[in-house]
């Protein structure tokens, strides 16, 4: 969500680099960031790292803001994070770099090997639990932008949901899309109880490796 907040920043004063294909090398990783930037990939990633330091300057004497984002950077190669840096070294002092990840990526940024990296953050925040008022609230928004009714989850099935959820926004979403999925394949009507939530919850997946006994 923080990535497509980003994504959507005005085009004439920003431009946002994603990389989302984390498990790339650093040459792929750089033939990312020549789309993004508008450059040509050359024949190898050495030679296109100064023509994107060149459009770096351009696009910032015109005014832009420069970010380029990293999902899932708790996959990227250390190696490669490395080599970025050394890249961004050569930016405009107004480029940005937003790490998305895991929080096993502070892990290995505390290492000493690196902390060169580790030395260059200057914002981090692990992100919370969603409050319940906040997860029964994104429950009617997707109801509402679906045309259902709010009372297509039944006030219990809605409070198991989101206990369920644990304040996971995903684990939410997914729990009510298979509780739909329970309800058309019993043939339950239009209402969503919670004995159809509980037939969800039964699947492996959903439970904990304690709990799944061998057969």
């Amino acid at each position: 969500m923080i990535k497509e907040s980003l994504k959507r920043l005005s085009e004439k004063q920003y431009l946002v680099a994603t990389v989302a294909r984390t498990l790339h090398t650093y040459t792929n990783t750089v033939k990312i960031l020549c789309e993004a930037f508008r450059v040509e990939f050359e024949s190898s990633a050495f030679k296109c790292e100064r023509r994107l330091i060149e459009q770096a300057f351009s696009l910032n004497h015109t005014g832009k803001m420069l970010v380029t984002i990293i999902d899932d950077a708790h996959l990227m190669e250390m190696a490669n994070l490395h080599k970025l840096r050394l890249l961004f070294e050569d930016f405009p002092k107004n480029h940005n770099l937003i790490l998305i990840g895991q929080p096993s990526l502070l892990t290995s940024l505390s290492l000493a090997v690196n902390q060169d990296l580790k030395s260059r953050v200057t914002y981090s925040v692990i992100t919370k639990r969603l409050h319940p008022d906040t997860m029964r609230g994104f429950i009617h928004r997707e109801l509402d932008r679906m045309g259902l009714a709010h009372g297509t989850f039944t006030e219990a099935a809605t409070e198991l949901i989101i206990r369920s959820a644990d304040g996971v926004l995903r684990k939410c979403r997914n729990l009510c899309l298979a509780s739909m999925l329970e309800a058309v394949r019993a043939s339950a009507g239009t209402t969503i109880d919670i004995d159809l939530i509980n037939r969800v919850l039964l699947q492996p997946h959903w439970q904990k490796e304690t709990d799944i006994t061998d057969f």
